[in-house]
């Protein structure tokens, strides 16, 4: 079964089940909440009338009395009335009065004159001054049949002295409550609907969205150079999906990597090469001279290939670490002096300028700062053309010192900025065209996140600059 179906079917049962309980729930309280709407009408009917007749009530003039008359009138009426599409063609409404013993003197139905009412609960309790009202089946088999009888004493004085009694068939009120229920209903079943709609469009918007990942999966593992999909109004999605582009990024940085090992160790086979062709051609009859050359082109080579696994093992040390060990405030312009000294003779086909250094320090350790420092400024010499200007400059900016160094030469070419930290990625030097071990650039990266800063290359007019940004010691 697809995940989008199961969806949808979960979200029918739960709204469908709380449709049927919220509708049951409402249903059940129509019918008492009418009722109790009539009978707060009886109540008020009921002491109307007990104070309209009062008067003849007392005086022993009930049967001749216009009240009489006017309930005999009452009953044969018809309102000729139409209630919200219900046709009213006669009057529902009964009164009788009875006297103190509870017999009935007046019915305007005229069935029970003379019946002992004494015992009924509105008669029985109106009597004895307390709120009387009852509901009594006309038949004991039908519940519809039940009427509703409200009463109020009729004083004489504050003497009770009779009982008026108003009741009402609750059929009459069935047709309304029949009305209601079914309008709830119907408006339950819309309701229902709508959100059923809601529930299946909600369905395929996720069941899209999982398929479009599902997609987007299918495609890296295919190798495919695909967009990482975004999600309106889907955080969660969205979120996952970045979290794949991410994973994407990493996998393939990994591959990357790897090939660069592959290749690094083809270069290695070279200089192996020569150092096992020197070293043979040694064990033959040479004169000082080749002798000399073959020995120098084995330490070159050998002193090549030890720089790279120093390297390699600092760069691993290093990203190792967590925090510096034995961190100290140093001067960074007295670093730079340093660095430059050691490379004075390498630095001599370009003219280097720097403005006084400020006194401000940074906390670190000393040898993997002068490492990073000396990384930035033998890759701008290596990259300077005869005649070309250095600039070097520390500035202060907010919280933290930026060590800035400009050289002269070409532009980093675009696509080559992403990636001039990557392990083993190495442009080509000007004139000779040679590549280094693409190791110095990372691990001044990882000497800089160590120390909690930051660094950068970026193309500038005329040439390129790169930015070491480090935070200040705190006194």
């Amino acid at each position: 079964m697809r995940f989008s179906l199961r969806i949808f079917l979960g979200y029918f049962l739960l709204v469908a089940l709380l449709a049927v309980l919220l509708l049951k729930l409402v249903g059940d309280e129509i019918k008492p909440a009418v009722r109790q709407s009539t009978e707060e009408v009886l109540i008020d009917t009921a002491n109307l009338l007990a104070e309209a007749v009062q008067a003849d009530f007392v005086a022993g003039q009930l049967n001749e009395s216009r009240f009489a008359a006017a309930l005999q009138a009452f009953a044969a009426r018809d309102p000729e009335a139409n209630v919200w599409g219900v046709k009213r063609d006669r009057t529902f409404l009964r009164v009788t009065i009875t006297d103190a013993k509870g017999l009935v003197l007046l019915d305007s139905s005229g069935q029970d004159v003379g019946a002992d009412y004494s015992q009924w609960r509105d008669v029985y309790r109106t009597l004895r001054g307390q709120y009387g009202a009852r509901s009594t089946r006309a038949d004991p088999n039908d519940e519809l049949s039940t009427v509703m009888h409200v009463a109020a004493p009729i004083r004489d004085g504050n003497k009770i002295v009779g009982v008026l009694t108003v009741a009402r068939p609750n059929w009459a009120m069935q047709p309304y409550i029949e009305r209601s229920e079914g309008k709830l209903w119907r408006a339950g079943a819309l309701l229902l609907a709508v959100g059923l709609l809601l529930g299946a469009g909600f369905s395929w918007w996720l069941s899209r969205g999982i398929t479009k990942l599902t997609d987007f999966a299918h495609d890296v593992g295919a190798g495919k150079p695909v967009a990482v999909p975004h999600f309106v109004a889907n955080r969660e999605l969205t979120t996952l999906a970045q979290a794949l582009g991410e994973m994407r990024e990493k996998l393939e940085g990994k591959a990357y990597v790897e090939n660069y090992v592959h290749a690094l160790t083809h270069e290695l086979k070279s200089p192996l090469a020569g150092i096992r062709a020197s070293a043979e051609l040694l064990d033959e009859d040479l004169d000082a001279d080749d002798h000399a050359r073959f020995v120098g082109h084995i330490r070159a080579e050998t002193a090549r290939m030890q720089q790279i696994v120093d390297y390699l093992l600092q760069l691993a040390t290093l990203e190792a670490r967590r925090s510096l060990h034995e961190p100290q405030a140093l001067a960074l312009g007295e670093l730079v002096d340093g660095v430059l000294l050691a490379l004075a003779p390498q630095s001599g086909h370009c003219v280097i300028e720097h403005a006084p250094w400020p006194d401000d320090q940074v906390m670190g350790e000393r040898f993997l700062l002068e490492q990073a420092i000396r990384n930035l400024l033998q890759n701008a010499l290596d990259f300077t053309p005869a005649g070309g200007d250095i600039r070097i400059g520390i500035t202060r900016q907010g919280n933290a010192l930026q060590l800035t160094i400009f050289n002269e030469g070409e532009s980093i070419p675009d696509y080559a900025l992403p990636r001039l930290f990557e392990r083993f990625y190495s442009l080509p030097r000007p004139g000779t065209g040679q590549k280094s071990t693409g190791l110095g650039l990372a691990l001044t990266r990882a000497i800089t996140e160590l120390h909690g800063g930051s660094v950068w290359l970026a193309n500038s007019e005329g040439g390129v600059s790169a930015h070491l940004r480090l935070p200040l010691s705190i006194a």
